[in-house]
């Protein structure tokens, strides 16, 4: 019956690599690893071949509008906290707060609250104005661009 292990293990092991082989024979793969080259859109880049970011290209995170000055707009889904410190000055930070991981809860009277353990961050750039977080926000990315705030 040894005999007739190698036989079987070759049979699967072949039978196993088929589905691989012909998923990457499908695929067609890239010069480095032996593929046709993949045709690529022409884009402007900058600097040693640096893709140049486009003003306004990036996602809508919220209607400029929708952000109270003095105050801000927790997007939970995306998990950002938007700011408007003052008139027309946007700022954007992760709402996931520094002390254990909990999504912030409000805005209110120039902070950013957490109701998990109290943590609370300014407005203006996200610093911790009260523990127990011992690190500031992480900061956002954003430019506005007609009448929105997205993501760079």
């Amino acid at each position: 019956m040894s005999s007739a292990s190698p036989a079987r293990r070759t049979v699967l092991t072949a039978a196993g690599a088929t589905p691989a082989a012909l998923a990457l024979a499908a695929c067609g793969g890239s010069p480095e690893d032996g593929g046709a080259p993949a045709e690529k859109e022409q884009q402007d880049t900058g600097p040693e071949g640096t893709q140049r970011p486009e003003e306004g290209t990036g996602d809508v995170l919220v209607e400029a509008s929708d952000v109270p000055e003095g105050g801000g707009t927790i997007l939970q889904e995306e998990k950002v906290v938007v700011t408007q410190p003052s008139a027309g000055d946007f700022k954007a930070f992760s709402a996931v707060c520094q002390h254990q991981g909990c999504l912030v809860s409000s805005v209110a009277d120039g902070t950013i609250n957490c109701a998990c353990h109290g943590s609370k961050y300014a407005i203006a750039d996200g610093s911790v104005t009260q523990g127990p977080a011992s690190r500031a926000l992480p900061g956002v990315d954003v430019s506005v661009t007609d009448g929105a705030i997205r993501r760079k």
